[in-house]
């Protein structure tokens, strides 16, 4: 079974990857509590993305 590698899918996730950090950071600077959820859903995502091979 081969995957397909899409340089576009890599391109936007090597492009939103500091636009997410960036805003994540802002928001953890405004509102301290954020802290858990943010790192809750990064965690989802990435995990999610692994298991998908994205």
């Amino acid at each position: 079974m081969t995957l397909a590698f899409s340089p576009i899918v890599a391109l936007i996730a090597v492009t939103l990857s500091p636009l997410v950090s960036l805003i994540a950071g802002i928001l953890i600077l405004i509102v301290p509590r954020l802290l858990s959820f943010i790192v809750a859903i990064y965690l989802i995502v990435i995990g999610l993305l692994g298991l998908l091979h994205m």
